[in-house]
């Protein structure tokens, strides 16, 4: 009899299910071994040349560029018209991706590459009118200024035109081949740093809404424009003058006031207080010293430049000689899409930045009539209007209308809730704001040319720090900041009449100034600078005074500095901030009943700390959580949801200002003592869900780790494993020199050494090129994380002799 076999089947069907896998494991595998193998070839292909020779059109005579184990371009050239072509060349080999990104982003056209997801950056850009801005610029340059810059893009043009058929990575991956380079593209470059350093408008609207919660006292107290702590320059020069007492500290009473504490009590729900946003706005420092503090009897300059972390880096290195070089031999960092050396030295002089912060935009509220017109101090005018297209990939384009009035373009569209109708005036609206006098930056030899120089720089407005081979050091406040008719600036004011117009620019030569003071020792980090009486009104939210404190009293203590040491300045992880409110914390909690065990343990891990934010400190995590509990406790009764919106470069010498007087205005219901204020913001740090159940094992690098990603290379899955740093955990903090985020950072370090220039150090956080498969892509952030540096050779010998690549640009005959 016939029986029926069911086992066979089966195995042909697990036999047949296991091919079916295997064939789809190998297809996967093939097909990422094959995306990869496509990857590495055109990385390859498009990696630059670097030795031999290029015939290019555009250079009257040849230019050798040599370029040392970091990929630094070492450039050399008979004119300053070919040196300026080879520098827009060589920079466009390593970073071109990067470059056009920059424009587009300033322009607000990366919707058409990167779909819908960027129409509100662009929509931005836009209603800012960034384009049009650079636009009239480039046409109000002076002749040599435009000169150059078409130099410059002649050589960026060059590049592209020899490289259209294996252009970057990114061009292919996005599908667009990038348009030739103008004038106006580098002013672009330019704008995105002012827009960048010199926003303002939004703490206006900011600082609008929570005004409202207070009365003339509070806003004083949450809104001051002086520190005790403040060190400007003038008085830096003179450290004997006390410009401002401290304030008087009595920690045995509360200060009596009008009022008492709130009724509101807090909220977890309610937004969360950034604790002066120490960890989310970058600063910078720069500072000076004197042959008298120096080991060598020369001057040394340093300068470290915070600003938001990116793959590739701001900064691109580079070193531009013409002929011999007596006239213009520079080197330091430069921005990729701009010509010259932004932040450097020559064979004479040495500079360094960090940001005013001066107020160079107003808001005006701007009345309309029924036919469009616009109200003015003499009659009814039709405003401007400009016809804007985005183009979305994937999208039909967007089209819409910007009105510009006398003051500038309405920017209501663009600022959530608002029904006003705002023009934003802003200096780079003025034709003459975005030139570019690097030039005579680059070639000054001496303090006077060095002031004539930066008299012609409008902006974005930064604190210049100066020194000589000579022996000589200085300070220069730079760049166009308006002078109003009347007003501080710091709300929005009627368009209608001429009130708070701005009647023009606070005149260069008295603009805060310093020339070898008997001090030997100047530096800024961004905190005031402006001394008590002065005349002008440059900023009123400065940022707060720690770092520029710290710094200062490191140099005043020192003697005999060398290089090193300003490295090691510049990597301090000391919080005066922090500390300062730790001693609070543990002095309350010593003397406060019934504190629970957690607490106490919170006491004995602060007691004593240094405040140094060291990565591995449970310390440095708890007195940062406490004072964040504290700000929440004190100004959330006050300011509910619009907390959120208590945006203020001082606010964290505000809150010191509350906790040391102890004001019962600001105490809340509740609460019988600021000692049980300060006990009750570290109960909240140690029990949130952040706080390990062990406080010992509370990390303090955990909390902003740094980590830096390509932004289109990071997106891939196959690339994003080599394309990053990964993660790692910083020291540091926002109020600590080396002024650290989640993505921010020193973008560089610089220090100048006069006694022999061959000993000046510099880097930048990632690497050289733009390229994934250079040995340049991300060879410095090793030494960028584990604070060491490289040296920036200048001396003809001294290049020649490190030279790793040498390339001649030719002439096309």
């Amino acid at each position: 009899m016939a029986t029926t076999t069911i086992a066979p089947p089966k195995r042909r069907t697990r036999t047949t299910a296991l091919r079916w896998i295997a064939a789809a494991f190998t297809l996967v595998v093939l097909v990422i071994a094959g995306f990869g193998l496509w990857i590495y070839v055109t990385e390859r292909a498009e990696l630059p040349q670097v030795d031999g020779s290029i015939a290019v059109n555009g250079l009257s005579g040849p230019v050798t560029v040599i370029r040392d184990k970091l990929g630094v371009p070492h450039i050399r050239a008979s004119t300053y018209e070919d040196l300026y072509f080879a520098q827009g060349f060589v920079t466009a080999q390593d970073r071109l991706w990067q470059m056009d990104a920059s424009r587009r982003y300033a322009a607000g056209e990366l919707s058409e590459l990167l779909g819908p997801s960027l129409l509100p950056h662009d929509r931005r850009q836009r209603y800012l009118q960034i384009r049009a801005a650079c636009e009239r610029a480039a046409a109000q340059l002076e002749p040599q200024q435009h000169h150059m810059l078409e130099a410059y893009a002649r050589g960026v043009n060059a590049f592209i035109e020899r490289t259209r058929d294996h252009l970057p990575l990114e061009f292919r991956l996005l599908h667009y081949r990038p348009a030739p380079w103008r004038v106006e593209d580098s002013l672009l470059i330019g704008a995105n740093m002012a827009q960048m350093l010199n926003t303002q408008y939004d703490l206006e609207l900011k600082r609008e809404k929570v005004m409202r919660h207070l009365n003339a006292q509070q806003i004083a107290d949450l809104y001051p424009t002086t520190s005790w702590r403040d060190l400007p320059p003038a008085q830096q020069a003179n450290p004997s003058v006390n410009e401002e007492a401290p304030m008087k500290q009595n920690p045995d009473r509360e200060e009596e006031d009008e009022e008492g504490g709130a009724k509101v009590h807090t909220s977890e729900l309610l937004p969360a207080f950034d604790p002066g946003c120490e960890m989310c706005v970058p600063g910078s420092n720069n500072w000076v010293v004197s042959g008298e503090h120096t080991a060598s009897g020369k001057p040394l300059l340093a300068n470290d430049m915070h600003l938001g972390h990116s793959i590739p880096d701001i900064w691109y290195e580079a070193h531009l000689t013409k002929g011999d070089g007596l006239q213009y031999d520079v080197a330091g960092v430069t921005l990729p899409g701009l010509p010259f050396v932004i932040v450097g030295h020559n064979r004479r002089i040495a500079w360094g930045f960090t940001n005013l912060g001066p107020d160079v935009q107003d808001l005006f509220i701007e009345q309309f009539n029924s036919a469009g017109q616009v109200a003015t101090p003499r009659d009814w005018q039709a405003p401007q209007r400009v016809h804007e297209v985005i183009h979305v990939k994937g999208k039909p384009d967007e089209a819409f209308e910007v009105i510009v009035t006398r003051h500038g373009p309405i920017i209501t569209p663009i600022v959530p809730g608002e029904t006003r109708q705002l023009a934003l005036q802003w200096t780079i609206y003025d034709g003459t704001v975005l030139g570019v006098p690097f030039r005579e930056i680059n070639s000054a030899q001496n303090w006077q040319e060095f002031r004539a120089a930066f008299s012609k720089f409008a902006g974005p407005s930064q604190n210049v720090v100066y020194a000589d081979v000579d022996g000589h050091i200085g300070y220069q406040a730079t760049g166009k900041i308006p002078i109003r008719a009347s007003g501080d600036g710091l709300s929005p004011q009627s368009g209608a009449d001429a009130e708070h117009d701005w009647t023009g620019y606070v005149p260069f030569d008295q603009l805060p100034s310093v020339y070898d003071p008997p001090s030997g020792i100047l530096a800024t980090a961004n905190g005031r600078i402006t001394p008590n009486g002065y005349t002008h009104l440059l900023a009123n939210n400065w940022e707060s005074p720690y770092r520029q404190s710290r710094i200062f009293h490191l140099l005043d203590e020192g003697e005999q500095f060398k290089p090193a040491d300003m490295l090691a300045i510049q990597t301090d992880i000391t919080s005066e901030l922090e500390r300062f409110f730790c001693d609070r914390f543990v002095y309350a909690i010593d003397h406060a009943k019934n504190v629970t065990p957690r607490v106490k343990q919170a006491a004995e891990t602060m007691r004593g700390w240094d405040g140094r934010m060291e990565k591995n400190s449970a310390a440095a995590s708890l007195a940062f959580w406490s004072r964040w509990n504290l700000g929440r406790i004190l100004l959330l009764p006050k300011l509910g949801d619009d907390l959120m919106n208590y945006d203020w470069g001082l606010r964290s010498p505000a809150l010191e200002n509350i906790v040391t007087h102890k004001l019962l205005r600001w105490l809340p219901s509740g609460y019988s003592s600021y000692d049980d204020v300060l006990v009750a913001a570290v109960q909240k740090a140690v029990d949130s869900k952040r706080a390990p159940k062990d406080l010992s094992t509370w990390r303090w690098g955990n909390q902003f780790p740094i980590e830096v990603q390509h932004p289109v290379l990071g997106s891939i899955p196959v690339l994003s494993r080599f394309s990053g740093t990964g993660s790692h955990l910083q020291s540091g903090s926002g109020s600590t020199v080396k002024q650290v985020g989640a993505d921010f950072g020193p973008s560089e370090r610089l220090t100048v050494d006069f006694s022999n220039l061959d000993h000046s150090t510099l880097n930048i956080v990632i690497g050289q090129s733009g390229h994934l498969l250079s040995p340049h892509y991300k060879d410095q952030f090793a030494a960028w994380y584990g604070e060491s540096t490289f040296l920036l050779l200048f001396s003809e010998a001294a290049v020649n002799a490190a030279a790793e690549h040498r390339l001649t640009l030719e002439p096309l005959r």
